[in-house]
């Protein structure tokens, strides 16, 4: 199979594996509300522009490794189906052959809401089942805000989220969110998450 192949048949969101425990909550919430403000004609052009990257693994199933957010919102505003772009074909793959794979190649995320790794099988079979991490939606408003620039590092703003897990109280989050952003913009322009990427430096004095 060539590499970035499009199925051109629409795939059920229902049937997409997620590699991930988590997502914001407050993130999909934005990109509900962004689906919605769409009409019929510009959301079917959205869908078009947005194919999703899936890697085809064991029983012919599709996992996801990007989009999650996208995916989930799509699910709960009862979008049954989106494009998929299959970037690997592992469907021949025994199960524990094809996770080693996909840990080796960051195309997975087995990290709980805690930022605790688990075992593979700890990992939804549905995006409707994927957890909340309020600080991957912290991370992801951040970014959004420029504490930090876009990465190609997999999975950067879940890296983000675990800088931000011991620096910024999760009460905070929950009910002062501006106020958890402009502590978490103080803490991204500190040498201290230098090592992160997509870091901007710190702020001029």
């Amino acid at each position: 199979m060539n590499p970035r192949e499009p199925i051109l048949n629409p795939v059920s969101i229902e049937e997409l594996r997620p590699t991930q425990m988590t997502v914001g909550f407050r993130e999909v919430a934005e990109k509900r509300k962004e689906w919605r403000e769409r009409s019929d004609q510009k959301a079917g052009e959205y869908l078009g522009k947005h194919m999703v990257p899936a890697v085809l693994g064991p029983k012919g199933r599709y996992y996801l490794v990007d989009h999650h957010h996208l995916a989930l919102a799509l699910h709960e505003e009862k979008q049954a189906e989106v494009l998929v772009t299959v970037i690997a074909d592992l469907s021949a793959l025994p199960k524990t052959s094809f996770w080693t794979y996909m840990d080796n190649r960051a195309w997975c995320h087995p990290y709980d809401a805690a930022g605790k790794r688990r075992d593979f099988d700890a990992i939804p079979k549905s995006v409707s089942d994927l957890a909340d991490d309020p600080y991957r939606s912290l991370s992801g408003e951040l970014r959004r805000a420029g504490g930090f620039a876009k990465d190609t590092t997999p999975f950067s703003e879940f890296l983000w989220a675990d800088f931000l897990r011991s620096r910024v109280r999760a009460k905070q989050i929950t009910d002062r969110f501006s106020a958890a952003i402009e502590k978490a913009m103080a803490l991204a322009k500190s040498d201290e998450a230098a090592y992160l990427p997509g870091w901007c430096g710190p702020q001029p004095d």
